[in-house]
């Protein structure tokens, strides 16, 4: 135990090595255990980049419920709409918004829409090395950089820092991509709002973790990459983004928050709960804290964006 009082342990399935993993990690300023009212097994498959998200909830929960056993698969966004059409899990953790294919499959399966939770705010973030001295880059160069279709209106592709930026510390020569693979919710959510839905640059290396792309980037000084605003570390620097006004924009949590910083997006859980039913135990005690003032707090704590508590209790169908 650590000097809070709190230890606790639970299941999270990696995907890469498809092994059980036990966690023990320290909880601060949660609430004193509430009893065992809640019980049983508690599921979600989906989004890699709210894994420690989920983790850190998933601890909160167990604290105050001890007889509630979590397992959470973060296999990327795109495995949350199988899962929950399939009926193995009830809740699907996204970094992205269903698309109408993946809410139809659901409709004609169950006869009603899954529900759909706004959970957090969060923010795809161009990155660099920390020394890299380029500050601001705008969405169309970011298009010209990681696409080959060009889709969002730049005459030409940009390969090379020379291009990028004059300055004499920069790098020189070609530039690095690194970024997520396909079943990533990042990467489809890059593609629609960067790409302009065109394609990406089959030179990208491209990785199942946002860490992974994170330590890639932070190792070379030639790179650029794209991640979740809570993956931010010292070995990295979120570029600003140059409006079509010519406004750097950071990627600032009061910016993410009212929108103003061009790539923040909402973080979503969906659920399947048929109207005028109630949900297990389990399920509904971690709705119940991800929509309160603690499960805000731990959002902050992991990295992402609060919702204001008057967003999230409209949210509420019970």
């Amino acid at each position: 135990m650590n000097s809070n009082g709190f230890a606790v342990r639970m299941k999270y399935r990696a995907v890469l090595g498809l092994a059980w993993l036990l966690f023990s990690v320290p909880l601060v300023g949660l609430a004193q255990p509430q009893g065992p009212s809640a019980s049983g097994t508690l599921g979600a498959v989906g989004s890699d980049t709210m894994a420690g998200l989920m983790l850190r909830w998933g601890e909160a929960l167990t604290t105050q419920y001890p007889q509630i056993n979590v397992q959470f698969q973060a296999s990327g966004s795109a495995s949350a709409p199988p899962a929950l059409l399939a009926g193995t899990t009830r809740i699907g953790p996204m970094s992205r918004r269903m698309t109408q294919a993946e809410r139809d499959a659901f409709i004609e399966r169950y006869g009603y829409p899954p529900l759909e939770l706004r959970v957090a705010r969060d923010a795809l973030i161009v990155i660099v090395h920390r020394h890299n001295p380029l500050a601001a880059i705008s969405l169309e160069d970011v298009d010209a950089v990681f696409s080959t279709t060009r889709a969002c209106g730049s005459p030409h592709s940009i390969t090379r820092w020379e291009t990028l930026t004059q300055d004499d510390t920069a790098p020189r020569g070609r530039i690095a991509l690194h970024g997520r693979n396909i079943t990533s919710g990042t990467y489809g959510l890059f593609r629609q709002r960067v790409l302009c839905d065109g394609e990406f640059r089959p030179d990208i290396s491209e990785y199942m973790g946002a860490s992974a792309v994170v330590a890639a980037v932070g190792e070379s000084y030639s790179a650029m990459g794209y991640s979740g605003y809570n993956h931010l570390t010292p070995s990295i620097k979120a570029l600003a983004l140059t409006t079509p006004e010519g406004n750097a924009v950071p990627p600032s949590e009061t910016a993410i928050q009212s929108g103003d910083y061009p790539l923040s997006r909402y973080l979503y859980v969906y659920v399947n709960l048929p109207p005028g039913k109630s949900l297990p135990s389990p399920e509904q005690a971690f709705l119940d804290l991800i929509l309160s003032a603690e499960g805000q707090l731990i959002t902050r704590a992991s990295g992402f964006v609060p919702l204001p508590l008057d967003d999230l209790e409209a949210q509420r169908p019970w």
